[in-house]
């Protein structure tokens, strides 16, 4: 059986929109860089940056923990680059992961995110249809 999520927006001027989601949760959006669009609110495209991050974000804590790796810190900054006709797509996008903790096993970290990457997060792999997705791994020691 799939796993079905939903969500709504509603339009409440110029270009900014109010969603929900289906857990009950609010996001508004705007789109300065549209029409008669505000800053009120991330754009949507801005959202699917924001997803990918907590996506694999989600997944390599996850797995870092499971592998018993001493995390103090972890932080995940992505940069995606559109295509210049529409749809606009991200053609490239860039994930950088800077994890922090002690006695950090580097080939468990790259592990954990190579896993997340090819397997596990499924907003990289809706992105991976349409850009090159490149990780890049950070380890510092506390």
């Amino acid at each position: 059986m799939a796993n079905e999520k939903a969500a709504r927006a509603v339009f409440t001027g110029g270009m900014r929109f109010e969603a929900e989601t289906g857990s009950g949760h609010h996001v508004v959006m705007d789109s300065p860089d549209v029409g008669d669009g505000g800053n009120s609110g991330p754009s949507p495209m801005e959202l699917v940056l924001v997803a990918l991050a907590g996506c694999t974000g989600m997944d390599v804590i996850a797995m870092l923990r499971k592998m018993r790796q001493d995390v103090t810190a972890y932080e995940v900054a992505v940069r995606g680059t559109q295509a210049d006709e529409h749809p606009r797509v991200y053609t490239t996008v860039t994930v950088e992961h800077t994890v922090t903790g002690h006695n950090l096993n580097p080939d468990l970290v790259r592990r954990a995110v190579e896993l997340s990457e090819t397997r596990y997060c499924p907003v990289g792999a809706t992105v991976g249809k349409t850009a090159r997705i490149t990780h890049v791994v950070t380890i510092v020691e506390e």
